[in-house]
């Protein structure tokens, strides 16, 4: 069985020219080496996996090659790597030290490559001062770094500091289909693209990913083995998920949601992912922003078919609500029911409800004719303007041609209603205030109208208190059992289209008068006879007759039958 050599080192590039995505420095080192300006300290800081490493050994191979040595030729002898993670004391520094003086066997330079420089002591950066600002000539420093932060100052005022910066999601793409067409990996456009999406910048974690969607499966490399492989959200749910957005389809759209937590999805991520879905969209509806999509070509023509659907501000509207809804995320604590009242108010953003239609309809005569009422004739005044020849109105009336006549009905105009407002002012933290409020409120309902159109028919007493008693047993039906018992209190005694109550207490009274013109409604419609109004007056003394406690139920029954009490004696019956 043949050895395996993954793809980052098997294809580690051997020069400038292989190097991906850092155009700029390895031109600065080319022209540098040209021209014999290379400073001997170089620090080279950027992310993981951009090529820092790489570029530090092509350059220490490029100024000790002189083109008369092979191409496998690495000069180890004068390239010295040290890693400073593991080997970060003042006795390794000072070891170092005087490894410098020695002069180089082969070549013209001793290189000394110290990755993950920031790992050293403070001690170790102090004894490594002095040979860093004065080296011997034939040696060159290289240090590597992913935290440049953490080195102190009077190293890096030393060296000639270079940036590496993260690879373009182009870059990483281009770099992919090339190691595929190496290795005979048919390999869809965008597979290649969500590798180097996932990969963040890094080109060594794009080969690592490669080579392990690559074993899954096989030569044949396709977008929905690269999205189940590495288990992230395919393109397709979120053009699935605006689509029923934008068709306010809620309960899919739920649906869907709960189908992607079950595979195992983070909510935050659908939401966040959902923004910059809305974003691709709002940048395809521009020619000249589609460049700052970076996705394949054909989910290109995918955004570009969909963004047609979608309005420019219903896209703002969404990515508002979606942003909104992902940094309210983490503190939230129920994040489920906020991602999904946030599907539900971006797929209510176009949805227009039962709204009336505003438009303006012509009742036809024939409706008010059906109703029995009768058209008038009116003719319309004449609106032009005394200057205005008839030449001139017969030219109007030929581009506006409308009738003269219109047709006028005429409705009995209701009674009047004359509100009376009551400007006097109480404190609500009384019984009398209450009272107040209620005799304000009964004010304000007042009405004048023409006492003629008021039906006054004529009933009995014993009508009335037939209405009295029904109106009660709508109130037990109801469940209003503190009012019902309060109108069971006494009997009403008529005088004329007067009911007079006599009640125990001011607190009754009170609530029947908060009552009463739901009261009187239901009395005045029955008998219909809107004469009918309530007095009620307040007689402490008549308190007394009504028994509250049990004792004072028993001596109100022994009032009435005395012979009660002998029952109690001879069965010895408690109260």
């Amino acid at each position: 069985m043949e050895h395996f050599i993954v793809s980052a080192r098997k294809y580690r590039p051997q020069t400038f020219k292989d190097v991906v995505g850092q155009q700029a420095i390895t031109n600065t080192l080319l022209n540098a080496i040209e021209n014999n300006h290379l400073a001997q300290a170089l620090l080279f800081t950027g992310p993981r996996g951009v090529g820092k490493t790489t570029c530090a050994r092509i350059l220490a191979k490029m100024i000790n090659s002189d083109g008369s040595e092979s191409e496998s030729e690495d000069f180890a002898f004068n390239i010295f790597e040290l890693d400073a993670a593991s080997n970060n004391s003042v006795d390794d520094i000072r070891s170092l030290t005087d490894q410098v003086r020695i002069p180089p066997q082969v070549g013209k330079y001793k290189v000394y490559i110290i990755d993950e420089v920031h790992m050293l002591s403070q001690a170790a950066f102090n004894a490594f001062l002095k040979t860093l600002e004065e080296p011997p000539k034939h040696c060159i420093f290289i240090l590597a770094t992913t935290e440049k932060y953490k080195i102190i100052p009077t190293i890096l005022s030393r060296c000639q500091i270079f940036d590496f910066k993260r690879i373009t999601v182009k870059d990483a793409k281009d770099y992919l289909k090339y190691i595929a067409k190496e290795q005979s990996v048919q390999a869809e456009d965008d597979a290649l693209h969500i590798i180097a999406q996932k990969a963040d910048g890094a080109m060594r974690d794009a080969l690592s990913i490669f080579d392990r969607v690559v074993s899954f499966s096989g030569k044949n490399l396709t977008r929905q083995a690269v999205t189940e492989n590495l288990n992230v959200l395919d393109y397709e749910t979120y053009f699935k998920s605006t689509d029923l957005i934008l068709e306010n389809n809620i309960p899919e759209l739920l649906l869907q949601f709960n189908e992607t937590l079950a595979k195992g999805f983070d909510g935050h991520h659908y939401i966040a992912g959902l923004a910059s879905h809305f974003r691709d969209l709002l940048v395809s509806k521009t020619e000249e922003t589609i460049p700052l999509l970076e996705v394949g070509e054909q989910t290109q023509l995918k955004y570009l078919e969909q963004s047609r659907k979608a309005s420019q501000s219903f896209l703002l509207s969404a990515i508002d609500l979606a942003n909104a809804c992902d940094l309210k995320y983490k503190t939230s604590k129920n994040q489920r029911l906020l991602v999904e009242l946030c599907l539900m108010q971006l797929a209510s953003i176009t949805f227009d409800g039962e709204k009336k239609n505003s438009k303006h309809y012509i009742i036809p005569a024939s409706y008010f004719r059906k109703k029995g009422i009768t058209p008038v004739s009116v003719t319309r005044p004449n609106t032009a303007s005394p200057n205005q020849t008839d030449d001139t109105q017969v030219k109007n009336e030929a581009v506006n041609p409308e009738p003269k006549v219109l047709e006028k009905f005429q409705v009995k105009t209701p009674p009047k209603v004359i509100l009376k407002k009551e400007n006097k002012r109480t404190s609500g933290l009384s019984l009398s205030s209450i009272r107040t409020k209620k005799a304000h409120e009964i004010k304000q309902m007042d009405v004048v109208v023409d006492e003629e159109q008021l039906p006054k028919d004529p009933f009995t007493e014993k009508e009335f208190i037939t209405v009295w008693n029904a109106y009660i047993d709508k109130l037990q039906n109801e469940g209003k059992h503190i009012i019902a018992s309060i109108l069971s209190i006494d009997t009403p005694k008529l005088k004329g289209s007067v009911a007079h109550l006599e009640f125990p207490t001011e607190t009754n009274k009170v609530e029947l008068e908060r009552h009463q013109y739901e009261l009187l409604g239901y009395i005045r419609k029955a008998l219909n006879n809107f004469e009918i109004s309530i007095d009620v007056t307040v007689n402490e003394i008549k308190q007394k007759q009504y028994a509250f406690t049990t004792i004072e139920k028993f001596e109100k029954l022994k009032e009435k039958n005395p012979t009660i009490d002998l029952l109690r004696k001879t069965f010895d019956l408690d109260v």
